[in-house]
């Protein structure tokens, strides 16, 4: 008696007819369409925004040994040595000794001296084509999800017209599951375009930082080529290892009975 009681009951209790999946679903392909393209934009701005943020740290973490290690070598190949192959600091090292080979070649000193300034502009260029690789994908992103969403909007609108239309009338059965899908798509490409649009002003910010820097370090290794390795930029100081503690003869007492020495006079 008490399962048929609960049974009554359970197939008496309404259900939720206007979720998410079941407004997707009235939606149809359209709609899942429409999803489908927001999720991928979403999963490849996060995407993006990971593996650039690595690599900048990378970059930041790597300035270290350019501010200490390498200026404090007594020339820039040693210095190259030090820093990792993969590096764009040793890059901009490499393209200048590159260019230093072929600056003896130039007969006009003043030439020579711009050959050897364009080779680091271009390779400094280089390096921060690569450190924004990606950004104009969350710049696209955040432009443009919002109007996908406001598609899946239009079309969820235009579904509840059509629903309005056929019945005669503006009841909430009707228009419940096609506005809930309008208003789904809109909260969703809001959603993607909000993460896009801050980690496209982070990412940008941060690699303004690492312009900033480059463009000092290739106007430092200038200076050197240019004055034979005479001009370098000061480096913080070595830290220094700490001293072994002096070794101190240990004081021993006399013997008993011994006499105490006497003080010489």
């Amino acid at each position: 008696m008490i399962t048929q009681l609960l049974t009554v009951a359970a197939d008496a209790t309404p259900k939720n007819q206007f979720g998410f999946f079941e407004a997707m679903e009235q939606g149809g392909a359209i709609a899942w369409s429409i999803f489908g393209v927001l999720v991928i934009m979403s999963v490849g701005s996060f995407y993006i925004l990971i593996t650039k943020l690595l690599e900048q740290q990378k970059v930041f973490k790597e300035f270290n040994d350019v501010r200490g290690p390498f200026w404090r070598a007594n020339s820039l190949k040693e210095g190259a040595s030090k820093l990792g192959k993969n590096s764009a600091w040793r890059q901009l090292v490499d393209d200048a000794l590159a260019a230093d080979a072929q600056h003896g070649k130039m007969t006009d000193q003043t030439e020579a001296h711009d050959w050897l300034h364009g080779s680091l502009a271009r390779s400094e260029a280089a390096i921060n084509a690569k450190l924004a690789g990606g950004l104009p994908f969350l710049a696209s992103v955040g432009a443009t999800s919002p109007f996908v969403g406001l598609l899946g909007t239009v079309i969820g609108i235009y579904r509840a017209l059509i629903n309005i239309g056929l019945a005669g009338s503006a009841s909430i059965d009707k228009v419940a599951g096609p506005v809930g899908e309008a208003l789904i798509m809109t909260a969703i490409g809001l959603l993607v375009a909000v993460p896009a649009v801050l980690a496209y002003n982070w990412l940008s910010a941060r690699n303004k930082r690492l312009a900033g820097m480059l463009s000092g370090f290739s106007t430092d290794l200038l200076a050197n080529l240019s004055s034979n390795g005479q001009v370098k930029p000061a480096v913080p100081a070595a830290a220094a290892k700490p001293a072994a503690a002096a070794k101190t003869a240990p004081i021993t007492k006399p013997a008993a009975g011994a006499p105490a020495a006497k003080p010489k006079a």
